[in-house]
């Protein structure tokens, strides 16, 4: 530690606090920033004594924050925002200056829009590293908050925090998937299903959790015995078991290779669909998320969207790109809630 850092409070010691509080442990924080251990300590000791007031309880397990602590964390959080915001704007100014950008999408997008969007983005942003990668939504939305990447291409949360900036892209409605040899009763279709294994996404999915709250909604209680969190293995899962599953519209494209075992059908009860939207720090990085906002809608109508209608030519009209505070709404489908509850019963 250089001798002109002590007793000073600076943007670093700020940052490893930070790093410290969010991943639970010195240990942790260091690995999170690339550094040793006790180089972070040290950050940390320095920090509280250019504040005079002890931040963390070191005797504590799990790690704890003082009272002072947790005042200051508020405080740090707002000032590595306003250092983020000031660096944007900056950056907005001259793009060639803006050094590294760091995008987290969903794998729904992966193969084909996530290339496109960061080639678009290298246009707008010459100069700029671009670092992207894929993940389910819970993983990548966790990476935002903890200021592991920039933008965040995920479904959109019910709630979303106050630090956080949504931009609407698509209206992503849920399909029903069955294998082939799974005959459905046009009068009764429920029937069929509730005899055949489901396929579940795992839990720990925002998409896993928002189709099991669907369910409950409508008194439906498949049998649980198959759930898995990859989109490949539901797929192969239901056409190995003769089951069916629950997925989007770009769930069922990216699995083309089991697409001659499996049979597409849009919901035969009240239909539900999740919004995807681009996820930014709010106000940290000035227009850039809106700008990409607006690329992804272009893409996706272009990759997804198009060639989901050519195949599943009944989705018009439910599958959407959605513009700045588009509203969602959802109808009934097939025989609708009142039947599903009659045969369930």
């Amino acid at each position: 530690m250089a001798r002109s850092e002590q007793g000073r409070l600076t943007l670093r010691a700020i940052e490893t606090f930070i790093a410290v509080v969010e991943a639970g442990s010195f240990a942790e924080g260091a690995q999170r920033l690339g550094a040793a251990t006790s180089s972070v300590s040290q950050q940390i000791t320095n920090l509280e004594a250019a504040l005079g007031s002890r931040l963390i309880d070191r005797s504590a397990r799990p790690l704890a924050l003082t009272p002072a602590g947790f005042v200051f964390q508020r405080r740090a959080l707002a000032v590595l925002d306003e250092v983020a915001r000031a660096q944007t704007e900056l950056a907005e100014l001259d793009l060639t200056a803006l050094p590294q950008l760091r995008l987290a999408i969903i794998e729904d997008f992966d193969a084909d829009i996530t290339p496109a969007l960061a080639a678009r983005l290298a246009q707008t942003l010459p100069g700029c590293n671009i670092i992207a990668h894929a993940g389910p939504s819970h993983d990548i939305l966790a990476a935002l908050e903890a200021r592991d990447v920039d933008l965040v291409v995920a479904a959109e949360l019910e709630t979303a925090p106050d630090w956080m900036e949504q931009h609407r892209i698509l209206r992503d409605p849920y399909l029903l998937v069955t294998a082939k040899g799974l005959v459905l009763d046009p009068a009764e279709p429920l029937r069929a299903l509730m005899a055949a294994p489901m396929i579940r996404f795992a839990a720990t999915q925002l998409m896993g959790r928002q189709i099991e709250t669907h369910l409950r909604r409508l008194r439906l209680a498949p049998t649980r015995q198959f759930e898995f969190e990859a989109n490949h293995s539901v797929m192969s899962a239901v056409a190995m078991l003769g089951g069916w599953t629950i997925v989007t519209a770009p769930g069922y494209l990216r699995a083309p290779r089991f697409h001659d075992q499996l049979s597409v059908h849009p919901l035969p009860f009240r239909s539900f669909s999740r919004t995807v939207s681009l996820h930014a720090r709010r106000g940290v990085h000035g227009a850039l998320p809106a700008k990409a906002a607006e690329i992804l809608r272009d893409l996706i109508a272009q990759h997804l969207v198009v060639p989901a209608l050519r195949d599943m030519p009944w989705l018009e009209g439910r599958l959407d790109v959605l513009q700045t505070g588009a509203a969602q709404t959802e109808g009934p489908a097939g025989g609708g809630a009142e039947q599903m509850l009659k045969l369930v019963r």
